[in-house]
């Protein structure tokens, strides 16, 4: 029988944090959103496609492990399996690290490990679509494991009226980190014929160059955040694995003790789900629907990047001012409209070019409040493996959104009905974070409650 909370927890004083360990806290956002941006937002999902069209047959259709799949559903499928690959194994490790309070070396090791299978997508051409959907699976499996980590340093670092501004920092740094790599292949793509290089060789440049700017840049956290001591001792005859799964049956146990938190998860859960899948599925959408060459993607998603930056900025004002969950709200209602837009009215390019910029100024906002607000909803000593649960539905990892859009184009072929399947993750979210109450979630879990909710 595993030992309970009470048994397992011994508390330790916290080290004060410096503006030297938030900066580079903030400096891994800057080195993962290579791969959030260049992989999963711009490149991966249609040249993959392309990718997997080119093995297909007649029919348009693959066959991996024998199962028939339709070209342009197998690049939502691999999200979908890395997501619930996800599922399984982000909260044990979450949890592993709560006892071993080796966030830092557990974050190292992930992020360079997803950095050199992002490296390894330069290897990625012809018809080996089974190895880019391989490659990717591990990459963002490993992209997920890292930010947890990464997540769970926010509790250390900021107090509760500091996590709204330090979150989005984060946030706005990522996008910047992540636009100016996006510059750079803009750059390559539009002198690859210059250059003498295939716009398939420039692409696998592109994705490469993702990985390696992850594994340079992930140095600066890896020497600025401090290990501070276990929040939890190992119990004496018991491993970290078999305590990270002890602790997960008690998580999903004692959820119930955290309503407010347990409903702000499921909310979450839900319109994230949204979020990612657009972010997503935006590249394949304008290449298949709007008929934009992949060599254009970049300078939309670059657009979209920097447009992000002061999204980020303006919605930690709006929540300084209106409140945080009315902010996030107010980011929703954006989100749903736009998409309902996209998928009824969408003509032409630089309509879409405009609505990108509309979505852009939300995109940062409605995820960094998100991640402030979940911290202020942690049981003190459990922030790596609450985060964990986040982290399923977080910047890519969610699957539900990608299966159903999946099915949708392997049944109906239509991309104006795949992309209207978020609207319904963002009205259920909307639906339930409407019974949400930061500040009484908060108090639920032994937390400082924010001066606004």
């Amino acid at each position: 029988m595993d030992a309970g909370p009470a048994q397992l927890a011994t508390q330790q004083p916290s080290l004060p944090s410096s503006r030297r360990e938030r900066v580079s806290w903030y400096f891994y956002d800057w080195a993962n959103s290579a791969f959030a941006t260049t992989v999963l937002a711009v490149f991966l999902t249609p040249y993959l496609t392309t990718i997997t069209k080119a093995a297909s047959d007649a029919d348009g259709f693959v066959y991996p492990l024998g199962i028939r799949i339709a070209a342009d559903s197998f690049a939502p499928y691999v999200v979908a399996l890395s997501a619930m690959l996800q599922f399984i194994s982000l909260p044990i490790l979450g949890a592993i690290a709560d006892y071993s309070q080796r966030k830092k070396q557990m974050l190292g090791l992930f992020a360079y490990l997803g950095a050199l299978a992002t490296m390894g997508l330069y290897f990625l051409e012809g018809t080996s679509y089974l190895l880019g959907g391989g490659l990717f699976v591990f990459a963002n499996l490993s992209f997920g494991a890292s930010i947890i980590m990464y997540y769970s340093f926010l509790p250390e670092i900021a107090g509760a009226d500091q996590r709204d501004s330090v979150s989005s920092k984060g946030w706005a740094l990522g996008y910047l980190g992540g636009g100016l790599l996006l510059v750079f292949n803009l750059v390559l793509l539009s002198q690859a014929d210059a250059l003498g290089l295939s716009l398939g060789y420039a692409v696998r440049i592109s994705l490469a160059s993702a990985g390696v700017w992850w594994a340079i840049f992930t140095l600066i956290p890896l020497a600025g955040l401090v290990s501070r001591r276990p929040a939890k001792r190992l119990p004496p005859g018991r491993s970290y694995l078999t305590v990270g799964f002890g602790q997960l049956r008690r998580t999903l146990g004692q959820a119930r003790r955290y309503p407010q938190t347990l409903l702000f998860l499921l909310a979450y859960l839900l319109y994230n789900d949204g979020i990612q899948t657009v972010v997503a599925m935006t590249p394949q959408f304008g290449q298949e629907e709007m008929g934009m060459s992949i060599s254009t993607l970049p300078a939309l998603i670059l657009m979209v990047q920097f447009v992000a930056f002061f999204g980020s900025i303006i919605f930690n004002y709006i929540a300084g001012t209106l409140g945080t969950k009315r902010a996030i709200v107010i980011s929703l209602l954006v989100w749903a409209l736009a998409l309902a837009y996209a998928g009824t009215m969408l003509q032409t390019v630089t309509q879409f070019f405009v609505l990108g910029a509309v979505i852009a100024i939300v995109l940062g906002g409605s995820q960094a409040l998100s991640r402030s607000v979940y911290s202020l909803m942690i049981p003190k000593g459990q922030e790596a493996e609450y985060f964990s649960l986040y982290e399923v539905s977080e910047r890519g990892t969610s699957w539900l959104g990608f299966l159903f859009v999946g099915l949708v184009l392997q049944f109906t072929g239509s991309y104006r009905i795949g992309i209207l399947v978020p609207v319904v993750f963002f009205a259920l979210g909307l639906a339930l974070l409407a019974g949400v109450s930061i500040r009484r979630a908060a108090v639920e879990a032994g937390n400082e409650a924010p001066a606004k909710g």
